[in-house]
């Protein structure tokens, strides 16, 4: 018993096991440090709109405090003199500078392109050949992931050397297209193919803005126009931009406005329908009254006409007030 004390109290006493437990120590201690301020950068850079929430600052803040640390270390448990080697190094910062050269380069491009918001986590930029939206901006390269969920890796310098584009949010979806029709009834049709529009993109995806339908030029082949609206899921765009124009397509020709009226009667037949069904039965004894002759959409031929004619007539109104 007496022997092993010795033997602890030698290992102990040793000044080489005092020296790696205290380096240990300071090691713990600093990745420890290290570890909050990470935490502390990125709940800084979330809650304020200054500093994009990059993680190149979070890097730099870690790599900080483990350069103090190790510098603790040194100059506590092997009694390393860090301004001498400061100064050394400072006396090979260029054979340093041309060894790192990419290194350093891309690590000023992130800065600046972080620093002055030129691309910040979210943004949907275009460089060069890639395009997408911008997921991180690390030390040495700038993560975006494009339309098809691949992600494009690109240097941090490239970025600060290349033409950049800043393109239209990921989750708008932009339709032009040309509507062939008669310029009086153009607001009528356009509210039609708004509403259409938003009904079949709303079949696909959620909308975070309904369909606006906005004239730009007037054309050989029609009014030229833009229709524009916002998807909560930006994955799901180009499926609910395929089925709003497949479903505008019809309301787009010359004929757009024999189609609105056609809804118009439709919608009547409806209600009429559901009117009839709400009246109590008849007697079967009464003579049932001859039919009216009907239309191909099962309404009377007196009663179409008397809504196709209602809607000319507002056209020529509208028309007439603007000449007016």
């Amino acid at each position: 018993m007496n022997q092993l004390m010795q033997h602890i109290d030698a290992l102990v006493g040793n000044d080489q096991v005092a020296v790696i437990a205290t380096a240990a120590i300071i090691l713990v201690a600093t990745a420890v440090c290290a570890r909050l301020v990470s935490k502390f950068l990125r709940k800084v850079l979330n809650l304020g709109d200054d500093i994009p929430s990059s993680s190149i600052f979070v890097n730099i803040g870690r790599a900080g405090v483990w350069i103090l640390g190790v510098c603790i270390m040194l100059a506590t448990c092997f009694h390393v003199d860090v301004s001498a080697a400061i100064t050394a190094l400072g006396v090979g910062g260029i054979a340093i500078s041309l060894g790192f050269q990419d290194t350093i380069s891309n690590l000023i491009g992130g800065l600046q392109v972080s620093l002055m918001r030129i691309v910040t986590p979210g943004d949907n930029i275009e460089v060069g050949s890639s395009s997408g939206v911008v997921k991180d901006v690390t030390w040495r390269h700038t993560t975006i992931c494009n339309s098809a969920g691949e992600e494009v890796i690109i240097p941090n310098s490239i970025i600060g050397k290349t033409a950049l584009t800043h393109l239209p949010p990921a989750n708008r979806v932009s339709l032009p297209i040309v509507v062939a029709t008669d310029g009086d009834r153009l607001d009528e049709v356009a509210r039609a193919i708004e509403r259409t529009a938003s009904e079949a993109a709303s079949a696909v995806v959620e909308l975070t803005q309904k369909p606006v339908l906005s004239f730009s030029a007037i054309g050989n082949a029609g009014f030229e126009g833009t229709l524009v609206f916002q998807v909560a899921d930006s994955g799901l765009g180009g499926k609910a931009g395929d089925a709003a124009l497949r479903a505008i397509a019809p309301l787009t020709r010359t004929n757009a406005a024999d189609r609105i009226a056609d809804e118009a009667l439709e919608r009547a037949r409806q209600r009429e329908g559901e009117e009839d069904g709400a009246e109590p039965a008849r007697t079967p004894n009464r003579a049932s009254k001859p039919k009216p002759k009907s239309s191909r959409h099962g309404l009377p031929a007196g009663f179409r006409s008397r809504m196709t004619r209602a809607l000319r007539m507002r056209g020529g109104g509208g028309s007439q007030g603007g000449h007016a």
